[in-house]
């Protein structure tokens, strides 16, 4: 009975009691053998691999009990204590409805206790493992906030951190119907709730310039769940005006922000607008979802350059660096997509999405064979991915992946009142418990562009079957028992088949996949290859060389740090002419590998162009990679290959006489290199991302083996007259005044040699901290470099 409530709560909770369409309890599908099934399977076994003693230790420790296991390093050790243990419930939550494995299920009841008994021994409602979490939730409210983007009070983003226990309780009770876990949500929002009522709104709203995850998705979350219209009010607290109202405007005013910290502010928006009515949330949303996925979006559905939102205008970072789209953005992309698409099933622009994201990102992200996660997948032609390892990687996107392979089964199909949707291909079997209704999807798409679907229990109800957008108008076919059916729908809308079903009633449906083109954004002469909905990519490992694709434990590990290859070196598809139906034709099918083409008189540049095979990107791993392609005619291709030698010498040179680098102003880099700060903020200007201080700020840089000799710093001409000291291992390097100098460009650069006798005693680590001198400002600073 517990489950049958939970279940029914899910539909709402997750979608509101208005939605257009509902999605069905998780555990109401079970999926087939298929690549989901697979993945599912290897999530479990990371999933079980991970110790809870470990992830239980933070908490344990802020609620001052014996602490019989240490914590997990990585961002375990390193301020964000406790997030993984909130992913890690939300996880188990998901797997027991996937799989109803009872090893699962018994952890995640053991885990809920553990973080009972921390509950119970903090006596005030609050679960976490932010490091001394009593006196900065103290400080917080007494109203004393120093807030940056990425930390309040100096504490890293701990709303963000604290929102995944939040998440991870509400979907213990929502897909587990564990009832200590309810109570224990409430108890935890009632702690908000008390904490933030001192504060105005002034000061609500800038605190929420730090990363706060999806609180206000999760306490209106809450009140539905209680219906308890606090928790509501609460959630309007917490959701962040800066971002919302422009949004609501229709203004696009994204680049250069960080890109997770605002999806799941949107996916709050929505659904405070699901529960309250209001029209603000809704077109924000909306106009959110529209602007990412049509302006700032590449073909595998992802987004972001190092986080953050490049100009819409400008896909050249996308091209030029490592730190590609964010495996954590697409995660939340999906919610978001799903909640919008339950409002507007109409809409198929939602499932194309979906699905595409779903195949070709989160599918992408996970190892097939030892699992293991991706953070940042490299659109740079030819460089490549690392992947978690179980003990040692703790990042976000871990947490995240835990998530998103026990919820394969989730946007297979939805119900209206009497209409089944069947919004994705993937093999499946649905128990439509209310009517009395199972159905089977078999299918071994997208290897076949085919689905069958059968059904086992007579009844009256419509079945609605997403004619994808990537099927050719009049391509796709259906047949009900072997007979053709008349198919008037278009592609983006639904075929509808209504009758009396009678058990053993089976559909055939065609979905035809043609191979296309697709230009990266703003740059037509990049192109990525898809057929149908799967993006193909090719392997490029270079000869000779032996990397390791597996991220090491260390602050930065998740980023492929290997050496970039020049992208004048890269293959490039060369056609007489550029038409799309020329280079198209070239495209040819390998017997007995589906979805496998070669290209040998389209690719060159490579050795071995003509043996180079493009296959589904999702079964692409551990290798250089190629995704998007230049296309050039024959006589052009020597001038693109000078272009871009052009474009990459001074660039990769500097790179490799780099040692270490921040980004100024963007959260991770500046959370790798151990930022501090005394009066510090950051913003952003036409010419970049800035940091600066009134007081001072500092960063720690690595120099493994004493090699430095220069520090670059890039400044802007705007900031003329600033007085600061730049300090480093506590010795005054340079009395730094800006100056305008005469280069036409707004940024410019400065070096300051370090002195050899401090880098030698530096032991490999050097703190450079800059002060502002009396009524200056240290800074505007817009790039580091270290270099050799």
């Amino acid at each position: 009975m517990k489950r049958l409530l939970a279940c029914l709560t899910l539909a709402l909770c997750a979608h509101g009691v208005d939605a257009a369409t509902q999605a069905f309890p998780l555990d109401r599908v079970r999926l087939l053998g298929g690549p989901f099934l697979e993945a599912q399977a290897t999530d479990l076994r990371y999933l079980l691999a991970l110790d809870p003693e470990r992830l239980l230790a933070p908490f344990r420790r802020e609620a001052g009990l014996p602490v019989p296991t240490p914590s997990y390093g990585n961002w375990e050790s390193s301020g964000l204590d406790g997030h993984m243990g909130g992913h890690y419930v939300s996880a188990l939550a998901l797997m027991w409805a996937s799989t109803g494995d009872p090893e699962v299920r018994q952890r995640l009841d053991d885990f809920v206790a553990e973080l009972k008994r921390c509950q119970e021994a903090l006596g005030t409602g609050y679960i976490g493992g932010i490091p001394d979490g009593a006196r900065a939730w103290s400080q917080v409210a007494k109203g004393e906030l120093k807030v940056d983007s990425f930390s309040v009070n100096g504490r890293w983003v701990p709303w963000y951190n604290v929102h995944k226990m939040f998440a991870g309780l509400r979907d213990a009770w929502v897909y587990a119907g564990n009832a200590d876990a309810k109570a224990m949500l409430v108890r935890m929002s009632d702690w908000a709730l008390r904490l933030t009522t001192p504060l105005t709104d002034a000061q609500m709203q800038d605190m929420l310039r730090a990363e706060h995850g999806g609180m206000n998705e999760v306490l209106a979350d809450v009140s539905e769940m209680t219906g308890d219209l606090r928790y509501l009010a609460l959630a309007r607290r917490f959701s962040h005006q800066a971002i919302l109202q422009p949004l609501a405007a229709g203004q696009d005013r994204l680049s250069g922000l960080h890109a997770n910290t605002q999806i799941p502010k949107v996916i709050g928006f929505a659904r405070i607008a699901q529960l309250g009515g209001e029209d603000e949330g809704r077109r924000a949303a909306e106009f959110f979802w529209r602007t990412v996925v049509e302006r700032r979006t590449v073909a595998i559905g992802g987004n972001s350059v190092k986080e953050h939102f490049h100009p819409a205008d400008d896909f050249r970072p996308m091209l030029n660096e490592v730190e590609g789209p964010e495996t954590c953005n697409s995660y939340n992309m999906l919610k978001l997509t799903a909640l919008l698409q339950r409002e507007q099933p109409a809409q198929g622009r939602y499932a194309d999405f979906y699905e595409r994201t779903l195949y070709n990102h989160i599918l992408a992200s996970q190892h097939p064979g030892e699992g293991g996660f991706v953070y940042f997948t490299p659109m740079r032609p030819q460089h490549y991915r690392v992947y978690s390892k179980v003990d040692e990687g703790m990042w976000c996107c871990v947490g995240s992946g835990l998530e998103s392979h026990a919820r394969h089964g989730e946007f297979i199909y939805a119900h209206d009142g009497d209409s089944l949707y069947v919004n994705l291909f993937i093999a499946s079997r649905l128990d439509w418990r209310e009517r009395g209704i199972h159905l089977t999807q078999s299918t071994r798409f997208p290897d076949e562009s085919s689905t069958r679907l059968t059904v086992h229990d007579a009844g009256d109800f419509a079945l609605m079957i997403r004619y994808p957008g990537w099927v050719a108008p009049g391509a796709l076919k259906v047949r009900l028992n072997g007979k053709a059916v008349k198919v008037t729908a278009k592609p983006g809308g639904h075929v509808e088949l209504r009758r009396a079903w009678k058990a053993g009633d089976q559909i055939d449906v065609e979905l035809p996949m043609r191979t296309t083109l697709e230009p990266m954004p703003g740059l037509k002469n990049y192109v990525a290859v898809l057929h149908g909905p799967i993006v193909l990519a090719a392997k490029t490992p270079q000869a000779g060389e032996q990397l390791n694709f597996r991220a090491d434990g260390s602050r930065m590990g998740h980023i492929a740090h290997g050496a970039v290859c020049p992208q004048d070196a890269a293959p490039v598809f060369v056609s007489p002419n550029l038409n799309e139906a020329d280079f198209i034709r070239r495209f040819k099918p390998v017997p007995g590998q589906p979805l496998t083409f070669t290209a040998p008189d389209l690719i060159q540049g490579r050795k071995d162009a003509e043996r180079l095979q493009l296959m589904p990107f999702f079964r692409l791993h551990d290798s250089r990679y190629m995704v998007y392609w230049a296309r050039s005619t024959p006589a052009q291709q020597s001038l693109l290959r000078a272009e871009l030698a052009k474009a990459e010498a001074d660039r990769l040179a500097l790179d490799a006489q780099t040692i270490d680098q921040v980004a100024p102003g963007e959260q991770q880099p500046e959370s790798d290199h151990g930022f501090k700060g005394e009066g510090a903020e950051n913003g952003i200007a036409p010419a970049g991302r800035w940091r600066h201080a009134r007081q001072w700020f500092s960063y720690d840089l690595s120099d493994p083996k004493a090699e430095a000799r220069t520090l670059r710093l890039s400044f802007a001409k705007g900031d003329a007259g600033r007085r600061f000291d730049l300090i480093v291992n506590g010795q005054l390097v340079a009395e730094i005044v800006l100056d305008r100098p005469d280069a036409q460009e707004e940024i410019y650069t400065r070096e300051f040699a370090l002195p050899p006798d401090l880098v030698r005693a530096a032991g490999g680590r050097l703190n450079l901290k800059f002060v502002a001198r009396p009524g200056s400002i240290a800074g505007g600073l817009y790039g580091l470099r270290l270099l050799r």
